[in-house]
């Protein structure tokens, strides 16, 4: 193929190949020059033209295919309009000729064709250059059309209309003959002709004026006609012509040319008139329709309407949304006229009216529902209302007018009946749509919405008590606020007019829709609303005897409200259960006695009612059953069970009761039959098992019964068939945007469509995804559908005997019946015996014996060959399923065998098809067919049928059945794909595009085949790049295929290779495929583009964007007409489109696209995103009145801004979407927090307002999101503030995740301010209108959170702005205040649940931060106390104004949150507790929730009663526990407080004292938290956790909790272990740490429990002796610690975890030796460092809590981790530092070693040895490990010795060897170079030698002193070069003379005297000073200091020593002079400072 790559034609490789493949080199060489003429230069074509036009012309003559004649002429057209047009007269010549030519033989046919495509693409792209040759040409085509066949016509039209574009008005004079041969193609039998005509006409009219002027009523006519007998494509395209035409005709400038001509002129009536014709009358004449008339049949048929319809909706649509906007009232009213009486034969019968309305309904949803913005929908809802009035001021007219006997204009109200139930349909799903922006509608008192709807519940008419009914239904879920104001109004009308029928039956419909509209309303209804419905159901059954009149209406209104109650769920059917049990038993007779009895008493009237109450009934339960199958207990079905035989018993009377009583009961008992079928079906089949056999015995009846009257195959069997199968049948089985009109016409002639007055109790369930209104089929359908349904389980279920005589009698009876009668039998019989298959089938059962297969092959071969192709997919469906239940290899082999013989030697289309699917299915189901012979034989058969050029239908179920068989073989076909593949390519370039089914099963097989090959289209071997090339051709041709879903199978191929190999698709080409299609009208290829798109975009999103933009800005003009790419990208035209789309699959991949572009582009495109989502949110800034924005701003200016952009309409073109819906805006404000989420993740830039505006100076391309602030600040305003409550929450958490994200960010101007200050009054103005008092509860909950986080964020400092929002929580916490009962009774009670609950856990955060501050400041203030700086004190004073500020606004309202905490815990707890304590909690339900709601109510104490612990833990600790008795104060509780609340029992009598409310207390926060802690399940939030672990530290803060935990060791223990869980399974380091803080004050309260039994215990035997006192603490007298009882051991274990996830070194069986060896020391963390930190003083603590001999069992333990830390972690740092772990490991260790059980008589000795060996294995710390030198820091271990020597009595350390091992290491140190070390080594040695015992430092003294002076000495030859240097020597020093200070009088003379000679050393003289560096004069300057102290300290040895010394006097005296020289010199005095003190290193802590 890559030789195919050339300018020219490579003629000598074409010569080489077959012919199949000479068609794939020519189209891929014309594909490839298409791309290549337009990118190369003139120069170079015009060389080579003339050649390329010879090879092309010659291509004429070779046959070439479709999709390669169109790819020529296109080649053609660009040829000559980029290179020269000299020649193409000739070109033009030669294709007239080949036109002309004689030759008739169908192998010329291809070349004819080829020069007529030719022609229209020259004309097309050369258009009047061509001068006046087209009159000969066209001339000559319409000449040849005349004996064309229909693939001839089908492109001269389509060249037709090329030349009409390319010529525009020049073409005039040919206009006429066109528009006559178009006329005549457009009635043509062959559809695809008539498209192409449609197509041709409507490029004429864009030019022929006559066309929508004088000729304008025949255009009607003519398509009238074309609508008959057509398909959906022709529909489609005609009825664009005729819309079209017509609104040309309307809007046409009536000019002087106008004038001029002639033209007439066409009003917007007269254009209505014509369409009304044609949906009235159809395509007859006058006269014919007369005829018919007086036959009586109804002239239209169903196609004209259906296309008419589509026509209309076109018209409007061209008119656009402003046009409709101002004619709507024109418009409605004719609209609605086509269903009223003025046209009574419109609606003769029930079924037409059904199928015009439809209609209707139709034109009025795409319009008003599709091109109106929310402001103009509005606008129409008010005038369809306005319809609704005026008729129903006739209705009111009618029925008061006289008695009701006589009603003389009954037909008036019949009349109007069709029309408002139009009217009131469309005014629903208005009002659904609009959601919660349609209040203000509502709310209009002029338009009287309400009223209006309500008034027609009582209509005569029973459709339009429905219609009424639903469009409440519609109300109520769209504005969840009127669902029980609506409900509560209907009951109420209900029960006051229970004498009326129309009433009863009316609101009974209203009450079950709004029940159905529950579901659809998360805040639901009050529980008590179902109470009241049960007892009014109970009530109209009980009365419905009473009054003959009104008995059928109060029965099936009775059944219809239980029915509907039950789909609210078990919650609310749960306690009226046995009352509905008690009716269902007394519906039917208690025996089949009972019931022979009953059928001798009554007549006619009585049966009709008692049928409809057992049907109801039987629906009551069937709802019951569905709804509520958690209550379908044993016990319960064992009540279900008794009627049931009765029930059945019923059923097979039914028949002779009928004909006792006549036909009033025809309706009734199919009723009945279907309601039990239904029931039957959905029961599990062991309960009626005794009744099987009858069961079966009447649904045998039923299926083919002789009054079936039409087949309804299209409803029956499309859920039997495969969705895949579906597709070859026709277009109408497929979605579609008109599939709501086209089912008519699916449905046949004589049948009807669903409507709602089918089955009134179908009200209630959920409408179908997308069609609102529930579309029950008429009562006999229903019936055969269920009795097909149940068939297959009760089959399944009988004896094997029974199951084959059924089957035998099934066969008989189609056997037996003839004609068409035998076409519905046989279709009954074969959607039951599938339904069968497919329950056995799925419930793996089995067939029975051999004897049943016959009859069954019998059914399924029958129907295979039936003319009805959906028998034939269903029967090629069943057959596959028998072979699966049989499971035989065998019998399958047979199946396929008898197929294989069929497809030999039949002829006829239906057998080939059926058998040809047959074996496809069988492959779907069984895999492989077993041996590979098997699929060889399919195939080869298969490929024989797919090249049968005599039947499209055959080629295209072979084709199918082939992608069948390729799917299911997989790796088995591998061996077949390159046959496969070229035959595809074959047949794409050869079928005729007329035949567009054919061309889309071979997109099925590629698409298969692509599958199939999968990853490894990605190799490069040639064989697969050659198969990689076929499939992107085939993908190629289908491209161009004109078909629509052609065109889908091409972009689904495209996407599986791209993701198989991606680098080989071209993205361009694919983009700007899909941009182009992106609007399509045709639902299924949309589809495929957004699969397709939402593909791509995860992989290379950016450069998707890119391509689109580009391809916009290239293109021309007409690029996509929908969709703006040019001004707002791809993203913009994806909005634009979710904007606009209806279908829901479509939506959600248009949603995830978009996710997908924000996730992979949000940030490099940040204010593209932005602004996209600005334009979409500021139409709720034009649609609302904007709230008013209180601004306290400095700036004026920006106020200005402010205001003008919230307000500003921006233009509309660069808009994305003109008048975007809620649901959009919705959208973008979740995409807007998805954008801040992406920044989140990206750069920190983001988050800093000065680094991105740094960043943005030196590139201004680089844009960050914190510039955008205000832009993110308005958007959420505006969706916060908007009328739909879903953008309102949108609107709030973006609000939310604003404030969460740059609540701390600082302004970079006003130092000590953050950025957000400034949007203080924004963000006010945005949540006060959520807390007005009919906001939905949802929303305030949403707000009470922003509401906390804003307080908390600390955003605001100053009080009264704070107050604010403040006073926002205030309103809302005295609203919850009244308890549950108070709040609003709108909706269900777990709604008030989660408002009072969101409420408390918003104080809660604010408490807990209030708290959190305080305990901020007073450290602050702590530590600035030690500072004397006064300025401090006042700034420290400011602020701790407003964060007291913050405590002392919560206090005030701290009296009642405590106790309304402390009660939701309460709560919680019990809502809590496993299920079976469940008989333990309330009856009444607890302070916040009731019983019945308990279960929803979970969620929301889930929610929040982690904060709301956390602050009731603070409160408690603020109060120390023990605060009074709360109930004073509790005056200014509003409620009352409920029993229970925590202080009181739950009998009022006993009064609890104060320490038992304290326990309560105590154990409920333990309880909670430890519940929580040691189950925690995956989804607990780390907040929760958080929150858990921080109460329990407030809660220990005090001393009462702490005092009853020390107390209970059992208690202690538990804790600790449910803590050592926390701390293994939650990874993060805070909660962790958290968890330790609790783990360190269990270990305090324990210590403290220990301490004071001690201290008791003296005071106690004060007298008594020391010894006798018993032992407390952990290990008593033995020292045993017993695991799971111990506290000590439990703690040990946990940090033992802490500590050896830190440092695995730690662990002996990891190191493999117990032998400490030490790796590298390593530096951890910071997290690790802090949580190694608080376990080591947690194990410092631990032998506080042991008695003596406990601690000398836990001490070695203790010891090995402390010294094991340091030794890790002893790393050497910069500057002497010790790491925080090891200060923290030598914290701990002078905790342990100073403690008291050190010295305890009966622990000392024991502890002596344990120390001494801890001091030996530090000391081994410096030994060479295996030899090699260990690398650790010096300093820290000798810090841990003398921690040692310095902390433990002296007999630890002054044992000799220890001793001498320990100065021979400060000797060691001493000698090493570092300055560093050097200064530890002097700062320890000092504290070592001042320590008090001699004992101890002596040794030290003695043995270190003479290497001090000795190094000191040396320091004259090695000058100090650094200040490190001159330290150690300054530390020397000062260790020298501290000794001096220690030593005794005589022996201090001596030391003097070796200091002084040492300090004159230092001394430089007057010459020096000035030239010496500063660390020399520096050290002059302290040795001179030390003398001058020195010498009057010491005199006389000072003076002794100078006199026998008089160099060094001399040194001193010049030194001295000097320095006086110096300080004069400097005029201003400097303090000498003392650099000694100044420049010493100070441990961080002091460990000494």
């Amino acid at each position: 193929m890559e030789l195919a790559h050339s300018l020219l034609l490579n003629e000598e490789a074409y010569n080489q190949l077959g012919e199949v493949q000479k068609a794939e080199f020519i189209f891929e060489w014309l594909k490839f020059l298409e791309k290549l003429l337009l990118a190369t230069n003139r120069a170079d074509i015009r060389e080579k033209q003339k050649r390329i036009i010879e090879q092309l012309v010659s291509l004429l003559n070779s046959s070439p295919g479709p999709p390669t004649r169109k790819l020529l002429a296109e080649n053609l057209a660009i040829l000559y309009s980029t290179g020269d047009t000299f020649s193409v007269y000739q070109t033009i010549d030669k294709c007239n000729e080949l036109i002309r030519s004689k030759d008739d033989s169908p192998s010329y046919l291809p070349t004819k064709l080829a020069a007529v495509v030719c022609l229209g693409s020259l004309y097309k792209k050369l258009g009047r250059l061509l001068g006046n040759t087209f009159i000969d040409t066209v001339g000559n085509i319409l000449k040849a059309m005349k004996s064309a066949e229909s693939q001839g016509r089908y492109e001269i039209m389509l060249s037709l209309q090329n030349i009409l574009n390319g010529l525009g008005a020049a073409a005039a004079p040919c206009h006429r003959d066109i528009y006559k041969a178009a006329r005549s193609c457009l009635t043509d039998r062959c559809m695809a002709v008539r498209c192409a005509a449609a197509k041709c006409l409507l490029e004429l009219q864009n030019e022929a004026a006559f066309m929508w002027s004088a000729d304008i009523d025949s255009v009607a006519t003519l398509c009238f006609k074309s609508f008959e007998g057509s398909n959906y494509d022709v529909r489609i395209a005609v009825s664009k012509l005729l819309g079209t035409v017509l609104a040309r005709a309307v809007t046409s400038k009536q000019g002087a040319a106008a004038s001029r001509q002639n033209i007439r002129k066409v009003s917007l009536e007269e254009a209505l008139e014509l369409l009304g014709t044609g949906f009235l009358r159809g395509s007859s004449g006058f006269l014919r329709a007369s005829g018919d008339m007086l036959k009586g049949t109804s002239s239209v048929s169903r196609d004209v309407r259906v296309g008419v319809t589509q026509a209309y909706v076109v018209f409007i649509s061209t008119l656009g949304g402003l046009w409709l906007e101002t004619n709507f009232a024109t418009l409605l009213s004719h609209i609605l006229s086509l269903v009223s009486q003025s046209h009574p034969k419109a609606i003769q019968t029930q079924m037409d009216a059904i199928c015009c309305r439809r209609c209707v309904s139709f034109i009025l949803r795409t319009t008003v529902g599709g091109l109106l913005g929310e402001k103009a929908q509005i606008a129409a809802a008010k005038d369809i209302c306005q319809a609704i009035w005026k008729l129903k001021k006739v209705v009111d007219a009618v029925m008061s007018e006289s008695n009701l006997e006589t009603r003389p204009g009954s037909t008036d109200v019949s009349a109007s009946q069709h029309v408002l139930v139009c009217a009131l349909q469309e005014l629903g799903n208005l009002i659904y749509g609009l959601g919660t922006t349609a209040a203000p509608l509502l709310q209009d008192s002029s338009a009287g919405i309400l009223d209006n709807i309500i008034s027609m519940i009582i209509h005569p008419s029973i459709s339009v008590r429905l219609a009424a009914a639903w469009c409440l239904h519609c109300v109520a879920v769209a504005l969840p606020s009127y669902l029980t104001p609506l409900l509560d109004r209907c009951l109420e009308r209900l029960s006051v007019l229970k004498s009326s029928p129309e009433a009863v039956t009316g609101f009974s419909f209203a009450v079950a829709a709004l029940l159905g509209a529950v579901k659809h309303c998360p805040l639901g209804i009050p529980h008590g609303k179902g109470k009241i419905i049960v007892i009014l159901a109970e009530d109209l059954l009980c009365s419905a005897a009473q009054n003959s009149h009104l008995s059928i209406q109060r029965t099936q209104a009775g059944w219809l409200l239980i029915a509907a109650l039950m789909t609210l769920g078990s919650a609310f059917i749960h306690h009226h259960l046995p009352r509905v049990l008690r009716l269902w038993k007394c519906v039917f007779p208690l025996s089949p006695k009972d019931l022979e009895t009953e059928r001798s008493r009554g007549d006619s009237f009585t049966w009709q009612v008692t049928l409809e109450g057992r049907a109801g009934a039987l629906c009551a339960i069937k709802s019951f059953v569905s709804h509520c199958d958690d209550l379908l207990t044993d016990e319960v079905i064992q009540r279900l069970i008794p009627p049931l035989p009765c029930a059945v018993a019923l059923l097979t009377q039914l028949s002779s009761i009928q004909k006792t009583y006549g036909s009033p009961l025809k309706t009734s008992s199919v009723i009945y039959k279907q309601r039990l079928y239904e029931l039957l079906a959905l029961l599990p089949p062991e309960i009626y098992a005794g009744n099987l056999c009858a069961i079966l015995k009447e649904l045998a009846a039923d299926l083919t019964a002789s009054d079936a009257q039409m087949a309804a195959s299209t409803f029956l069997l499309p859920p039997l068939c495969h969705q895949d199968d579906l597709l070859l049948l026709s277009p109408l089985l497929q979605d579609t945007d008109h599939r709501f009109i086209e089912e008519q016409l699916l449905l046949g002639n004589g049948v009807a469509c669903g409507s709602l007055e089918y089955d009134p109790y179908s009200i209630y369930e959920p409408g179908i995804e997308g069609d609102s209104v529930p579309k029950p089929l008429p009562p006999m359908f229903s019936l055969i559908s269920s009795a097909a349904r149940l068939f297959g389980i009760v089959c399944a279920h009988v004896a094997e005997s029974q199951r084959l005589l059924v089957l035998e009698q099934l066969l008989d009876s189609i056997k037996h019946t003839k004609a068409s009668r035998q076409q519905v039998v046989q279709l009954h019989v074969m959607s039951a015996f599938s339904n069968f298959l497919k329950y056995v089938a799925s419930s793996k059962g089995n067939l029975g014996s051999e004897e049943i297969r016959k009859p069954a092959l019998t059914i399924l071969m029958g129907a295979l060959e039936s003319t009805n192709p959906l028998m034939r997919c269903a029967a090629a469906e069943g057959l596959a399923r028998l072979a699966q239940v049989i499971g035989d290899s065998s019998f399958t082999a047979g199946l396929a065998q008898v197929s294989f013989d069929k497809l030999k030697s039949a002829r006829d289309v239906v057998t080939r098809t059926g058998h040809s699917l047959a074996l496809g299915s069988l492959h779907r189901y069984i895999g492989g067919v077993g041996s590979s012979q098997h699929l060889n034989a399919c195939i080869g058969i298969l490929y024989t049928l797919s090249q049968d050029g005599t039947s499209p239908d055959v080629r295209t179920w072979a084709l199918h059945s082939l992608s069948l068989i390729i799917d299911s073989a997989g790796p088995l076909y591998h061996v077949h794909v390159e046959s496969t593949l070229s035959l595809i390519l074959m047949l794409l370039l050869t079928v005729p595009p007329t035949h567009a089914e054919v061309h889309q099963s071979l997109g099925r097989c590629l698409n298969a085949l692509i599958a199939t090959l999968g990853p490894e289209l990605q190799g490069s071997s040639t064989a697969v790049s050659a198969l990689r090339t076929s499939c992107l051709l085939g993908c190629a041709v289908m491209q161009d295929n004109p078909d629509c879903l052609v065109q889908a199978q091409a972009i689904s191929c495209l996407q599986q290779l791209h993701m198989f190999a991606p680098r080989h698709v071209n993205l361009s080409g694919l983009v700007s495929c899909l941009c182009v299609n992106l609007c399509s009208s045709y639902l299924l290829l949309r589809r495929a583009v957004l699969a397709c798109l939402r593909q791509i975009v995860q992989r290379e999103a950016a450069e998707v964007s890119e391509h689109a933009v580009v391809l916009a800005k290239d293109s021309r003009e007409d690029f996509i007409p929908d969709a703006n790419i040019r001004e707002v990208g791809l993203e913009g035209a994806l909005l634009n489109l979710l904007d606009k789309e209806s279908d829901q699959r479509l939506c959600q991949d248009i949603r995830e696209t978009l996710s997908h572009m924000i996730t992979s582009m949000a940030v490099e495109k940040l204010s593209f995103w932005l602004k996209l989502c600005k334009d979409v949110l500021a139409s709720s800034a034009d649609f609302t009145t904007v709230a008013s924005v209180d601004t306290t701003q400095e700036d004026d200016v920006d106020k200005g801004d402010d205001a003008s952009v919230l307000t500003c309409k921006s233009d509309e073109k660069c808009r994305p979407v003109a008048h975007p819906r809620w649901a959009t805006r919705v959208f973008a404000a979740e995409c807007v927090c998805k954008i801040i989420n992406q920044c989140e993740n990206s750069d920190s830039a983001h988050f800093d307002i000065a680094l991105a505006q740094e960043m943005k100076e030196r590139d201004s391309r680089n844009d960050f999101l914190v510039l955008h602030l205000a832009d993110l600040i308005r958007m959420a305003f505006m969706a916060a503030t908007d009328h739909s409550d879903q953008l309102r929450l949108s609107g709030l958490q973006t609000l939310l995740v604003v404030v969460r994200q740059f609540a701390t960010i600082p302004e970079p101007e006003f130092p000590g301010h953050v950025i957000l200050e400034q949007y203080q009054a924004n963000v006010g103005a945005a949540l006060r209108p959520a807390f007005t008092s009919d906001t939905p509860p949802d929303v305030t909950a949403k707000a009470c959170q922003v509401c906390s986080a804003w307080i908390a964020s600390g955003v605001v400092s100053d009080l009264n702005d704070l107050r604010r929002v403040h006073q926002l929580l205030v309103s809302s916490l005295t609203k919850i205040q009244a308890g549950k009962e108070a709040l609003s009774q709108l909706y269900n009670e777990s709604a008030s649940t989660m408002e009072i609950l969101a409420v408390l856990k918003a104080w809660a955060e604010v408490y807990i931060i209030a708290v959190e501050r305080q305990k901020k400041q007073t450290e602050k203030q702590k530590q600035t106390t030690t500072k004397t700086a006064s300025f401090l004190e006042e700034n420290a004073r400011d602020v701790s104004s407003s964060i007291d500020g913050l405590l002392d606004l919560v206090q005030t309202d701290l009296g009642t949150l405590s106790k309304l905490w402390l009660a939701a815990l309460q709560d919680f707890a019990l809502l809590t507790l496993p299920s079976e304590f469940a008989s333990q909690l309330p009856l009444e339900g607890g302070a916040f929730y009731t019983a019945e709601t308990s279960e929803n109510a979970k969620a929301h104490y889930q929610n929040s009663w982690a904060l709301i612990l956390h602050a009731t833990a603070l409160w408690l600790t603020s109060t120390g526990f023990i605060v009074a008795d709360p109930d004073e104060g509790s005056a200014n509780l509003s409620r009352p407080v409920t029993p229970t609340t925590m202080c009181q029992g739950s009998s009022g009598s006993a009064v609890k004292s104060p320490e038992d409310v304290y326990t309560d207390r105590f154990h409920l926060i333990l309880g909670i938290s430890v519940g929580f802690l040691c189950s925690l399940r995956s989804d607990a939030t780390m907040e929760s956790i958080t929150a858990c672990l921080h109460a329990l530290q407030a809660l220990l803060d005090v001393p009462w909790p702490r005092s009853r935990i020390g107390s209970d060791q059992d208690l202690g223990v538990e804790l600790l272990n449910v803590l050592h869980r926390v701390i293994l399974t939650r990874e993060s380091p805070s909660i962790q740490l958290a968890s330790l803080e609790v783990v360190r004050q269990i270990i305090y309260a324990a210590q403290e429990h220990v301490k004071e039994k001690r201290r008791s215990a003296e005071v106690d035997d004060g007298a008594a002796e020391k010894e006798t006192l018993p032992e407390f603490g952990e290990g008593k007298d033995t020292g045993g610690l017993v695991p799971g009882r111990s506290l000590v051991f439990a703690t040990l274990e946990l940090c033992v975890c802490i500590l050896v996830r830190q440092l695995p070194e730690l662990n002996p069986k990891l190191t493999g030796s117990p032998v400490v060896k030490a790796a590298k020391a390593q530096i951890l963390s910071e997290d690790g460092n802090k949580l190694v930190s608080a376990a080591l003083i947690i194990l410092s603590e631990l032998p506080g809590v042991c008695s003596p001999e406990g601690s000398i069992s836990v001490l070695p333990t203790i010891l090995y981790l402390i010294i094991g830390v340091l030794r890790e972690t002893a790393v050497r740092l910069p500057g002497g530092q010790l790491s925080s772990t090891v200060a923290a490991a030598l914290q701990a260790l002078k905790g342990i070693l100073s403690s008291p059980l050190a010295r305890a008589e009966k622990s000392h000795n024991a502890w002596t040895d344990l120390l001494r060996s801890a001091l030996t294995t530090i000391l081994d710390c410096w030994d060479p490990v295996d030899g090699a030198k260990q690398e650790l820091d010096e300093i820290s271990l000798l810090t841990a010795i003398t921690v040692f020597i310095l902390s433990t009595s002296p007999e630890v350390t002054t044992i000799q060897c220890l001793q001498e091992r320990c100065i021979e290491k400060f000797k060691v140190t001493l000698e090493l170079k570092d300055p560093v070390v050097q200064i530890k080594c002097y700062q320890l040695l000092l504290s070592i030698f001042q320590y008090p015992n001699p004992a101890v430092s002596y040794p030290y003294i003695h043995s270190l002193a003479s290497p001090i002076v000795r190094k000191l000495q040396e320091t004259d030859q090695i000058k100090p070069k650094d200040a490190a240097e001159l330290q150690a020597i300054q530390e020397g020093i000062k260790v020298l003379e501290a000794l001096v200070a220690l030593a005794e009088e005589q022996h201090r003379a001596q030391l003097v005297a070796g200091i002084l000679p040492i300090l004159i050393s230092f001394l430089l003289d007057e010459n020096t000073l000035g030239s010496a560096s500063t660390t020399m004069r520096n050290l002059h300057d302290f040795a001179l200091q030390n003398l001058m102290q020195i010498g009057p300290q010491y005199s006389s040895v000072f003076k002794n020593i100078m006199a026998s010394s008089p160099t060094m006097k001399a040194r001193l005296e010049a030194a001295i002079k000097g320095n006086q020289e110096s300080i004069k010199i400097k005029t201003t005095p400097k303090h000498i400072k003392n650099p000694g003190k100044n420049s010493s290193i100070q441990l961080k802590t002091n460990f000494l």
